[in-house]
């Protein structure tokens, strides 16, 4: 089975040219099929400051009202997904960017409104990503890479968290490739100290991970990250890594990368 990876990077890396830059040149150096997923909110968020609109998030995950979709539709799938491709282009990797419409790639559905109403959220569930097509486009030696905006199926864009899109596409495509997600940020892995960069938890097993939330070591974004880590990992997904998007060097040379996760 040939090994698929499938990466995800994060607003803070993408806000720094040079770290982002440097992960880029490392992600171009991977061998064989690769997808990149990315965030963006940090750019998103100032923008929106910019224009008025104040951006809003519950545990690491935005409220996405009307105008927000507009603000996180032109960020993510334009001008950040756009950019991350050039970028790619210059390093000879063939990237083609993407959000979930195209291609009818990834199908999300609105967030039903419970205790917080999410706005235009979109959530996947089993069936969202077409991994048969993603699979042959892979094939073709196109690298996607892929914004966090999806679509409904009925003309509706939706956005939709980026970690939980690298991790249902790394689930979707597990049957076809030995597939190993990895999310890259500006820290070193899971921290036991967030004052202390180096105090990285190098291994968390799925039984850890409420007692670290209740101690607060696992706390906001972090909280949807680990969540969508675990549930690949009991989905088919070989391997899930949380480290630093400067250090992808290492996991490529086989050296000690961030945080592992485990069952």
């Amino acid at each position: 089975m040939e090994k698929l990876n499938v990466l995800k990077i994060g607003g803070n890396v993408i806000d720094d040219p040079r770290n982002m830059e440097q992960f880029l040149q490392d992600f171009a150096a991977i061998e064989g099929y690769k997808i990149l997923i990315h965030g963006g909110g940090k750019i998103a968020s100032r923008i929106s400051l910019d224009l008025g609109i104040e951006a809003k998030l519950v545990e690491g995950r935005r409220i996405t009202d009307a105008e927000s979709l507009k603000v996180v539709t032109m960020v993510y799938a334009g001008l950040v997904n756009k950019s991350i491709v050039a970028q790619l282009q210059a390093k000879d990797c063939n990237a083609i960017g993407l959000c979930g419409a195209d291609g009818n790639l990834i199908k999300a559905s609105k967030r039903p409104v419970k205790a917080i109403d999410y706005g235009f959220a979109g959530d996947l569930d089993n069936n969202s990503i077409a991994a048969g097509s993603l699979k042959k486009l892979l094939e073709t030696g196109f690298i996607p890479v892929f914004s966090a905006i999806t679509h409904d199926g009925n003309g509706q864009l939706l956005n939709t968290n980026a970690d939980t899109i690298a991790s249902a596409i790394a689930v979707a495509l597990s049957p076809y490739y030995g597939t190993s997600l990895v999310y890259c940020f500006d820290k070193k892995g899971v921290l036991e100290n967030i004052e202390n960069e180096d105090s990285v938890i190098r291994e968390i097993r799925s039984s850890d991970f409420e007692s670290l939330k209740e101690k607060k070591i696992i706390a906001d974004g972090m909280i949807p990250k680990l969540h969508n880590a675990f549930q690949s990992i009991n989905n088919g997904v070989r391997e899930v890594y949380i480290g630093k998007a400067a250090e992808l060097s290492f996991l490529n040379k086989n050296l000690s990368f961030g945080t592992r996760l485990i069952q």
